[in-house]
């Protein structure tokens, strides 16, 4: 990011190069609702209705809750990077003057206790006897919430890597501030995504 004294003012090619990699994500999401509506309108109304009532709405809502706030606690850990604050400077208990790093390993538990949610889900769904091959339901289903599970692993790792690359650095400048920012756009990105999916699949029976 360039800068003005003290502060990130706007996007460099990066953070550029990133929002249009997502653009063609989002792309790639388009085409998982189009197969997923496509198959829900040649299963029918009364098939789908018995497969989606396996679903567990109420379980889903508080994962999907836990991911969207985590959001709020990655954009947190911007504004830390943004004035340049890698860590607290206060103790652990003090939020208000936490730093970076602690937003980031907030953000982190959140996302990982959302993919052990979706976990849990399948393997529940599993034992219900809806499984990848059972229907085109369980087909659609898991492939959908499959690879957007895929890609919040991938945002976790881009965590990890992200609080390593601060650990090690001497000082914390410009370069890192920008990697946590474009980190912080995919891990927006795969939350407004999974605000779809969780419509389209949970609450669009």
């Amino acid at each position: 990011m360039a800068a003005t004294p003290g502060k990130l003012t706007r996007p460099n090619i990066v953070a550029v190069g990133t929002i249009v990699w997502l653009s063609s994500e989002l792309m790639f999401f388009a085409a998982l609702f189009a197969m997923y509506f496509t198959t829900r309108a040649v299963q029918g109304p009364k098939v789908w209705l018995e497969s989606t009532g396996m679903l567990n709405v109420h379980f889903a809502a508080i994962n999907t809750t836990v991911l969207v706030l985590s959001s709020v606690t990655c954009q947190f850990g911007v504004f830390a990077a943004e004035r340049f604050q890698p860590k607290r400077t206060g103790a652990l208990y003090q939020i208000s003057k936490w730093g970076m790093r602690e937003w980031f390993a907030l953000t982190f538990l959140m996302g990982a206790f959302f993919i052990g949610g979706q976990v849990y889900e399948y393997a529940n769904l599993v034992h219900e006897g809806l499984s990848l091959s059972s229907r085109a339901y369980g087909s659609v289903f898991y492939i959908t919430t499959g690879f957007h599970g895929l890609h919040v692993t991938g945002g976790l790792i881009a965590f990890l890597i992200v609080l390593i690359r601060i650990a090690k650095a001497k000082k914390f400048g410009h370069s890192q501030a920008t990697t946590a920012i474009v980190v912080s756009y995919y891990w927006h990105f795969v939350d407004i995504v999974w605000i779809a999916l969780f419509s389209a699949i949970y609450l669009i029976k």
